[in-house]
């Protein structure tokens, strides 16, 4: 089995430096149209590089969709994908669209995010009626190399798990740069703020991790009524952080489902 990459930017990245970590052995091939990322990758992970896919490939190999989704249709224009089974990254592309213009229904979408480069992703994926058992585990074992998989059984979720874990990663710098801000104004330099911010998050997600305590008992037990941490939480509520953060995330579930609408059409 042969790995292809359509598209060499960051997700696809992020696959190749999990699978590479995984086993040294795998064929992995990139048809990329940028000669630097080209170079990088095959200096970084030993991969074979190309503008174009071949025309060689067969159902025994797996051709990976890594190119953005408002590109995507221009980019399937003259692909023989002979049979091999299609792993999708792009957001909003729904495999009825995808079947229509690929003319096969062997397909399986994938919502991964950034931290899939350190091996710490979360993906959640989604198989096509009649794609096989086996073709599932191999998604599962290229996926698995990132980090967390979530099997999905109706495509609609996608819109979700993009919403939560495929954007989450912002949200968190989001929160970590707004406390790094806090830092700095409580007169701390850019740098040691920045240290108190970060592993202040690596710290507190390792012990949620550990402990095995739902997050609102792991908070209560660094709060005391009256003291410092009762007094920020209490200024969050006032300014409803919370239920910004929710909506933030129904919002970008909304948009995930738009943009698939926009692509359908």
């Amino acid at each position: 089995m042969a790995i292809y990459f359509l598209g060499g930017g960051n997700m696809a990245r992020a696959i190749i430096s999990g699978l590479r970590a995984q086993s040294a052995d795998d064929e992995i091939f990139v048809a990329n149209r940028s000669e630097d990322k080209n170079l990088i990758l095959k200096t970084e992970f030993q991969v074979k590089t190309d503008f174009r896919l071949p025309e060689n490939l067969s159902p025994d190999d797996v051709l990976i969709l890594a190119v953005k989704p408002q590109d995507m249709k221009n980019a399937l224009a003259n692909v023989q994908h002979n049979g091999a089974l299609i792993i999708s990254l792009a957001a909003g592309l729904e495999v009825a669209t995808l079947a229509n213009w690929l003319g096969s229904q062997r397909i399986i979408r994938v919502m991964p995010n950034t931290p899939s480069a350190i091996g710490l992703g979360v993906s959640g994926l989604f198989a096509a009626d009649g794609v096989s058992v086996s073709d599932c585990a191999i998604a599962e074992k290229i996926m698995a190399a990132c980090g967390v998989t979530i099997w999905l059984n109706d495509e609609k979720m996608m819109n979700a798990i993009t919403a939560v874990s495929g954007s989450g990663s912002a949200y968190v710098f989001y929160l970590m740069n707004a406390l790094q801000e806090a830092a700095e104004g409580l007169g701390f330099a850019d740098e040691t703020a920045r240290t108190l911010a970060l592993n202040t998050f690596r710290g507190a997600v390792a012990l949620a991790g550990q402990s095995g305590e739902d997050f609102f008992t792991l908070q209560q037990q660094v709060t005391s009524k009256g003291g410092t941490t009762f007094a920020a939480l209490a200024k969050f509520e006032e300014c409803e952080v919370a239920d910004g953060l929710i909506e933030g995330v129904n919002a970008a579930a909304a948009r995930s489902a738009e943009l698939a609408q926009i692509l359908r059409d």
